[in-house]
Order: structure tokens, then sequence, then C-alpha cells
């Protein structure tokens, strides 16, 4: 027997239980489907935990103005909910000259989407607010933050399930097939089932082209390839360093091998960019080696034998190796031609920091389409 629902979300991620306690909140029917033991178990659980202003994407970008809409939200969020963060600020630093030429393109980038809070530091500046960098020039966010991104998912899901939506957990999508009435998806697990949705968000993460892809009827030319994109951390041993956080100056596949700390105070390199063919979450010891060289660049006073193995994070990407980076993809029926279907393709940083704004950029979309 098919049941019938409203909205399904698929993905416990951050992402898409931002997305559904938006959903529910405006008074919608929501269960969200998660094939893991928990929530928050995949790229949400392996990431820096770090709040971004939105200073690095290009205007215009879903990157850039959800990035921005979403550190105004989320801070707010988390004041209201009590949920531990700190507005640690950060500095992105330039170690030669050609690097400030990038930090003033950042700064360009940083004003057309509307981030305006930053200040330019001479090196001296710099090294007076932290006296264990070396740079030539720095950039200084002060509305750069922390957070417990795990407490974060715990108040979003507790917001759903206020609102009457619930999380069904190891319940893993088998497929699904479009119909005229709607969506219909075949959910795995303990209680499998068969439901017939009208709206159904795509927020698998890692697995989102896989979902798509098990959607009988979804023409598949708007399924974009998925590259994977293996961020490496590893942790500090001793005391930290820095009060703020420290970046490089951006790369195409990340923003470079940067210190970041915990809210317990313990301090972290990384990600690197490690493109793998296949998911997994092991760190490689080996890899700590090239870090040394990449840190001293701002930090010379790093002793040998100070970094250890930490974790690691997988990044959806959907640009290939050595190509431009790529926007978001949240594709609606606009796009694709299937009522009641968003497809969240490539959502990765800053993802966190955009949670909110994207749980409220879909479900605009979704009451323009008359739900």
């Amino acid at each position: 027997m098919t049941e019938k629902l409203d909205c399904v979300v698929i993905g416990a991620g951050v992402v898409g239980l931002a997305i559904a306690r938006t959903l529910a909140m405006s008074g919608r029917e929501v269960i969200v489907i998660e094939s893991e033991s928990a929530i928050g178990t995949g790229t949400s659980s392996r990431n820096s935990e770090v709040i971004h202003a939105g200073i690095y994407y290009p205007q215009g970008s879903l990157k850039g103005t959800l990035c921005v809409r979403g550190k105004g939200l989320l801070y707010d969020y988390l004041e209201r909910h009590g949920v531990d963060h700190q507005r640690c600020g950060k500095l992105v630093v330039a170690t030669t000259e050609d690097e400030i030429g990038v930090l003033r393109g950042v700064v360009d980038k940083a004003a057309a989407n509307g981030c305006t809070e930053l200040d330019w530091l001479d090196g001296k500046d710099a090294m007076t607010l932290e006296p264990e960098l070396s740079c030539l020039a720095a950039l200084s966010s002060p509305t750069t933050g922390i957070l417990d991104s795990h407490g974060y998912m715990l108040s979003l899901q507790g917001e759903i399930e206020a609102a009457g939506g619930w999380i069904a957990l190891e319940s893993p999508l088998i497929d699904g097939e479009i119909h005229a009435s709607g969506i219909v998806l075949r959910i795995g697990g303990l209680e499998p089932m068969e439901v017939l949705c009208n709206t159904v968000i795509n927020s698998a993460g890692l697995n989102a082209q896989g979902v798509a892809h098990h959607l009988n009827g979804f023409a598949k030319a708007h399924i974009p390839p998925r590259y994977l994109c293996k961020g490496n951390y590893f942790s500090l041993t001793g005391k930290a360093p820095f009060t703020q956080l420290v970046y490089p100056v951006p790369g195409t596949a990340s923003l470079g091998c940067h210190y970041t700390r915990d809210l317990g105070g313990q301090g972290r390199f990384g990600p690197d960019a490690e493109w793998v063919e296949s998911i997994d979450y092991d760190v490689d010891p080996s890899r700590g080696d090239s870090f040394y060289a990449q840190i001293r660049r701002y930090w010379p006073g790093l002793k040998d034998g100070a970094l250890s193995p930490s974790y690691c994070g997988i990044r959806p990407k959907l640009q290939a190796p050595g190509t431009p980076a790529e926007d978001f993809r949240i594709d609606g029926p606009a796009v694709h031609g299937i009522k009641g279907l968003v497809n969240l393709f490539g959502i990765e940083s800053p993802g966190l920091t955009a949670s909110l704004a994207i749980g409220a950029y879909v479900v605009d979309m979704l009451d323009a389409q008359g739900r």
C-alpha cells in the first residue's frame, strides 16, 4: 500500500535539516529520511566548523549570496537557541608580493557580495595582532566565527520534531518514480515503505547524484558529474599559536591549508585538496609532510613533529581537477520540469554557513511553483 505524504527530504545533514526545519515551520508535513543511524554523519560532521563571512565567491553566485545571508541568519539562530559559538575573527594573509594582488581581488569579490566588514592590514599591524604570524599584508574578517555544528544540527532536529515533522534514520532510498500525481519513493530499512510525495528535496550530499539517478523518469541530462575532493586535517600538539583563525589566500580547489581551532581551543590545520575516486575517511599520515612547508609560510615557528593526523572530509565537487570552481546547484522545476522536485548538487563549503539561507531559498522556490 502506498502512503501519501506532503514533503520528504532525503538526507539528514545540516542542509537537509535546515530545509526540513523551514518546511515544517511553514506548516508543511515533513519527513526526513536518512540512510545512516544518526544525523549529520557525512560532510556535515567533517569540516572546519567555521562560520564564513562570504568573501571569496563570485558576484551573483549562490555561494556568495547565500553565505552572506546565511551568516546573519545563523548567528541569530545560534544566539537565540543557545548553541555554542564564538565570533573569533579571521585573518587572510599574503606572504608574497603576488599574493597581495590576490588578496586585493578577495576584497573586490567580498564587496560585490555585500560583505564589507573587512579591514586591510599591512604586515606590521597584522603581526602586532598575532605575534607568531609572518606576512606582508592581511585582511581582517571580524565576523568570521566557529560553532558547535553537532549542537546546531540537534537544535534543528528539535525544531523539526516540535513542528510535527520527524526523522527516519536507517531509511535509505531504494528508488523512485516520477508520476503526474507526484513522486513515488521506495524506502528501505527496518520498516520499508512506499510513499507518494507532493514534494521531494534531494539533499543527499555526496550521494545526491546517486539519488537523482534512482528516480525513474528523471532525465539524466539534468544530473551533473560528481568529483570527490578529500580534505585532510592535522591537529596541533601544544599551545595554539593564534587567537584568530588564519587563512592563506584561496586556491582553486580549497581555501588553503588554514589554521582553525575548536571551541575547546584545540588547534588544527587543513584541509588540503586530495582528488580521490572513492569515499574513505582514512588520513594518510604522510600527507602531513607537505603541511609543514605550507604552514611555515605564515607561521615559521611551527616545530617538526608538532602535527598529527586528525580527520578528513570529502567535498562533493562539480568541477573536475584543474578546472574553475563551480557554484552550488539548487535545481527546481524551472530547470528540470518536474513539479515538486528540488535537487541540491555540489553543496560544499560554505554550505554550513549558508544552511538556513538555503532552507529559505528552497521554500521560496516551492512557493513560486505553487507547492
